[in-house]
């Protein structure tokens, strides 16, 4: 379908906006540049409400300002439980994958020292909870739209499935610049996968689904091996 109201100037428009606020997030928003070790909670939880506000909240103002029909954009962007049979199948296959995987994650060195994210979260079961909702819910929700609904979607009707698929995937895998090697080969492979079943499904949700189950399932299993176990 494309964009609605008027697609010639509002695609561009997020897509500059886009590279803006990717921008900043890599740079003065992110949150290597205020953590102070160990007292990296408060940072982190600031770098996830800049994300959200930046790739979720700015560009669904920007979609409800500019378009004639922002619901039926939203909707065609992936903000839909589309074929949802179809999308709890994948789940339920996925949902033994991605322990799997999280699982070989959290026994790799080089990835507990960059999960979770913020160590400080990993000091009292009470405040991992909290870092985990606020993990899902302000990091993986607005990634999943941006990725696999605003770029991919966006752009499949005019750039066909591969290049939609090879593009959000180059995007995302950029983004994880800095994390451990084999996070960034395990990023390239999973954006293709996530995007065709977003593609599959025409909804987002499945692949938020799968992908967060990931990332907290390795965070979960990491804190309980190495910081639970460790305390009194």
């Amino acid at each position: 379908m494309g964009l609605l109201g008027n697609p010639k100037l509002l695609q561009p428009i997020l897509f500059v906006y886009l590279a803006l606020a990717f921008a900043l997030l890599v740079t003065v928003f992110h949150y290597k540049r205020r953590i102070k070790a160990p007292d990296d909670f408060r940072a982190v939880l600031l770098y996830f409400v800049s994300f959200f506000l930046a790739l979720l909240v700015v560009p669904i103002l920007i979609i409800c300002l500019a378009s004639a029909a922002p619901g039926q954009l939203l909707s065609s962007l992936g903000w839909t439980v589309g074929r949802s049979r179809r999308g709890i199948l994948l789940m339920v296959i996925a949902i033994p994958i991605a322990v799997a995987s999280a699982y070989v994650a959290s026994k790799d060195p080089v990835m507990r020292q960059q999960y979770p994210i913020s160590k400080q979260a990993c000091s009292s079961l009470k405040k991992f909870v909290l870092y985990e909702m606020a993990y899902l819910v302000l990091y993986y929700l607005p990634w999943e739209f941006v990725f696999r609904g605003l770029l991919f979607f966006s752009l499949l009707s005019s750039s066909g499935l591969l290049t939609s698929l090879a593009l959000q995937s180059i995007v995302s895998t950029l983004y994880h610049i800095g994390h451990p090697d084999s996070e960034i080969f395990a990023a390239l492979g999973s954006s293709f996968i996530f995007g065709l079943i977003a593609y599959s499904t025409g909804s987002f949700l499945y692949p938020l689904f799968i992908h967060a189950l990931v990332g907290i399932c390795n965070d979960a299993l990491i804190f309980h091996r190495y910081y639970r176990r460790a305390g009194p």
